[in-house]
């Protein structure tokens, strides 16, 4: 099992270099020793991975979603991968089993089961290797694309140890000076910047931001360390333009002072109209990443979905699934020209209870007794257009908070069929670390 032990220097691991599995393995087929996964032959190595994950979004939001933008015969790109699981989300928090954002994401990124809040810290206060650290150890490079704050709790697990989440100045500090994650794209400007300091001009739109950071100022910290920096779709280009001269080079892009949405019930003056589109960002990430002929692991996170269905908007639940699902396709579409790369999309938790009904459904008709029971759901949000039929569909939430249900996971490429079936958040992590081979870079954790 990868324990992810750490020595005061960083990572204990073996000396970067190309990618491949050894004949002299002590270990025939998958090391993990995760009961739900089954061994192997010797499969191929995945040199590259994207893993995106669609904060809050259940099968009900991915079906929703189909029957919006593909209808009731048709598929979203993210459902026509060809290995599909179901994955269980309950951290192990002693006041709840109903997992929050750290402690799901935190099992994804390190195989290790936390308290709610935690960012890839154990129960005991022991920091755990996560998956992205084990991936730049081998030689590969690593990035994180969010459209929430790029350092709040998900995008946080993969690349950064803090107690608890709200520390994200600091998380902000580790991805740079630590982890040194290549390629840094998403909102949450305002906790790279100390506390009253001017945001840049590009992200003052719509409001005079101020810098709420605790660590100094990060952004001009990171370009001493190398990145470069863009605010906005024309800095990124630009950015993108001079990395293409230059192959290795870093990028940091923070495009809004925090979500690239405004979160409220509908009616309430919500938006989403983001600044960059996360297929975009997808696009810009693989684009650099893909340089290191190394390979690369490459975290995309959709936030929407979980923020708009804490305030059981559907509207822009929706959008937050179709956006995903427009990444999804960036992603494949890499793939397909490379075919050593592992696409895995999933989500670390479900979000509101939703279900879907049918609007226009006949009355039910109930036995035993006789009589009929009305089929419109509770609180219900639409109708919504079925796009390949001429009627429609309503959702329906039972919460405004998290649940325990499972979520979808589907994936493609090497060592996809290791998510087939049941599996927990916690086998995702083994998953892609065997798929990556990354047995021999395995590290101690100490005590945080």
């Amino acid at each position: 099992m990868l324990n992810g032990d750490r020595t005061d220097t960083g990572l204990a691991v073996a000396a970067a270099g190309p990618v491949s599995r050894s004949s002299k393995s002590p270990v025939s087929g998958i090391f993990v020793t995760s009961q739900t996964l089954t061994s192997s032959a010797d499969p191929p190595i995945a040199r590259n991975v994207v893993l995106l994950i669609g904060d809050g979004m259940g099968q009900s939001h991915r079906f929703a979603g189909q029957l919006l933008a593909a209808g009731r015969d048709g598929r979203l790109a993210m459902d026509r991968l060809p290995h599909l699981g179901q994955m269980g989300t309950m951290s192990i928090d002693p006041t709840t089993f109903v997992t929050d954002s750290a402690a799901a994401a935190t099992a994804i990124a390190t195989g290790v089961k936390t308290h709610n809040g935690s960012v890839s810290i154990d129960p005991e206060g022991r920091e755990r290797t996560t998956i992205l650290e084990l991936a730049k150890a081998s030689g590969r490079s690593a990035g994180l694309v969010s459209t929430c704050q790029i350092t709040d709790a998900t995008p946080a697990a993969f690349a950064a140890h803090v107690p608890h989440r709200a520390d994200q100045s600091e998380v902000a500090r580790q991805y740079i000076e630590r982890a040194q994650v290549d390629v840094i794209l998403g909102g949450g400007a305002a906790h790279w910047l100390p506390y009253g300091a001017s945001l840049p001009p590009p992200l003052q739109v719509g409001g005079a931001w101020r810098g709420t950071g605790s660590e100094g100022d990060l952004i001009a910290r990171a370009r001493n360390l190398g990145y470069e920096f863009a605010a906005d779709a024309a800095g990124l280009h630009r950015s993108l333009d001079r990395l293409h001269q230059e192959p290795g080079g870093l990028l940091l892009g923070l495009f809004a002072a925090q979500e690239f949405f405004k979160q409220a019930e509908e009616g309430w003056g919500a938006v989403y109209d983001p600044p960059v589109s996360l297929a975009d960002l997808t696009s810009a990430a693989i684009d650099i990443l893909s340089r290191n002929p190394h390979g690369f692991f490459l975290m995309v996170e959709e936030s929407a979905i979980d923020r708009m269905a804490h305030r059981n908007n559907a509207p822009l639940t929706l959008k937050g699934v179709l956006e995903l699902d427009r990444a999804v396709e960036v992603a494949l579409a890499f793939a397909d020209q490379t075919p050593d790369t592992l696409v895995v999309v999933t989500a670390d938790h479900e979000c509101g209870g939703l279900s879907v009904a049918g609007s226009e459904d006949q009355p039910y008709p109930y036995e035993p007794g006789g009589g009929l029971l009305d089929t419109l759901l509770a609180g219900e949000d639409g109708p919504f257009p079925v796009a390949d039929a001429d009627y429609g569909f309503v959702l329906g939430w039972a919460t405004t908070g998290h649940t325990a249900a499972s979520v979808p996971v589907s994936a493609v490429g090497p060592g996809s069929g290791l998510l087939s079936g049941s599996i927990e958040n916690t086998d995702l992590f083994h998953a892609m670390a065997h798929a990556m081979d990354l047995a021999g870079h395995c590290a101690r954790s100490s005590r945080s």
